[in-house]
């Protein structure tokens, strides 16, 4: 399983966008078998986002029912009861946001210490200065290209600046020598994995309803996996 992490061009659906949370069992199956690589979770507590639809007790039973990992995007005014919980879960993976976290260094440390993964994720308009003293601690860095709590609203696209802003976060790591990854988050297309995977731009792709269909998900998601192929 270690290895997913030094893949090119990976695939995380997102639970909360691309499965059926009545069947979400046999949803995360179907995405193991046409051979996505992880599964992005979303954890939400209601105030940072106005939603809730995944609960830590369902992240914990699911882990027992796939090999898949999971990434883990926290979204909380208060880190340290969820972070706490996660680890509990199983998490591989855990990125929370700077805006909602007055101690990132300290967070970062307590989920490393875990033996976990451990990121940190910004809303679009969250400069990327806030990660001067903390990004060589990150094993990943979260960009959301659209505003959190606002998926639903068909006209909500990717923010402008998102190609930007996914360029100056890869120079920022080349040149300090890093192996961070770039999660992108947010209206990820068949075009987004086209114009950052070659290049190398970002490295994993939180797919949602914009690139998968929920109602034929074992075709949707093995084109996907196919069509990703074609571009490493």
């Amino acid at each position: 399983m270690n290895d997913v992490w030094s893949r090119k061009g990976i695939l995380s659906p997102s639970l909360i966008s691309c499965c059926d949370l009545c069947n979400l069992e046999r949803c995360v199956q179907t995405l193991e078998t046409a051979g996505i690589d992880m599964l992005h979770v979303d954890i939400l507590d209601g105030h940072f986002s106005p939603s809730m639809p995944l609960g830590l007790d369902t992240v914990a039973q699911l882990r027992s029912r796939t090999a898949l990992p999971f990434d883990v995007h926290l979204m909380a005014t208060e880190n340290d009861f969820f972070v706490d919980e996660l680890l509990r879960a199983g998490a591989d993976q855990i990125v929370f946001h700077a805006e909602t976290e007055p101690n990132l260094d300290y967070q970062l440390n307590q989920i490393h210490a875990a033996g976990v993964r451990a990121g940190i994720a910004l809303r679009p308009a969250t400069p990327l200065s806030v990660l001067e003293y903390v990004l060589e601690k990150c094993d990943a860095v979260l960009l959301m290209l659209i505003n959190p709590g606002y998926a639903q609203c068909r006209s909500e696209g990717q923010v402008p600046y998102a190609a930007r802003k996914v360029r100056e976060l890869r120079a920022m790591i080349r040149e300090r020598g890093l192996s961070t990854k770039i999660i992108l988050d947010g209206r990820i297309s068949r075009q987004d994995l086209a114009s950052y995977i070659p290049d190398g731009l970002a490295d994993i792709f939180v797919a949602g309803s914009t690139c998968l269909n929920r109602q034929e998900l074992a075709a949707s998601a093995a084109a996907l996996v196919q069509y990703r192929d074609t571009l490493l």
